[in-house]
């Protein structure tokens, strides 16, 4: 089965900005178009996970309780539009934890890979930051640089790693993404 894998802050709703936090319900909104890309690639079957530092959690600075939440209505706010997002992953450790699930190590990708069989290289990774990038090749994925959030064009040349595509948003991932499938 195809496979997307997204990263959550930046390509699924607003970035709360540099260093900064979603830490309510309030503070979660979508991005345009994002929950229509979502289920034009659920309807092209797709399966699709979410993966996501969430140090805030480990940092303390909003609870586990808050995040499963936020979640929630990320994940009723996608189906309602039609989509499904096959499960969650998020790295809540704090970045000095040296854990092998934060990105840009490739832990909770290989955990979907065990769980649910995943082919890494023939998936892709939409993200919005070089760290995301970086999580994409560290997993064999294709990457693909969304700039609807964290990263800018204009930055091109200070980029640790170069993604394999990029886009303004997850809608025009999501419609190149499709028609790669078609081939």
């Amino acid at each position: 089965m195809k496979t997307v894998f997204l990263d959550r802050d930046g390509v699924i709703n607003v970035f709360p900005g540099y260093k900064k936090y979603v830490t309510s319900l309030r503070k979660f909104q979508f991005l345009p178009r994002v929950k229509k890309a979502i289920a034009r690639l659920t309807d092209k079957d797709f399966q699709i996970f979410v993966v996501s530092n969430q140090a805030g959690v480990g940092k303390g600075v909003y609870s586990q309780r808050t995040l499963d939440l936020i979640t929630s209505r990320m994940l009723e706010g996608i189906g309602l539009s039609g989509g499904i997002i096959r499960k969650v992953y998020y790295c809540t450790h704090r970045p000095e934890a040296n854990c092998a699930c934060r990105k840009p190590r490739a832990g909770m990708l290989q955990m979907a890979r065990k769980e649910f069989g995943v082919n890494l290289k023939s998936a892709f990774f939409v993200g919005d930051t070089i760290r995301d990038v970086m999580t994409a090749e560290a997993a064999g994925c294709r990457s693909i640089l969304v700039t609807s959030g964290r990263e800018k064009l204009s930055n091109q040349k200070n980029w640790e790693a170069k993604p394999h595509f990029v886009f303004r948003d997850l809608y025009e991932a999501a419609d190149f993404i499709i028609r790669q499938k078609k081939q």
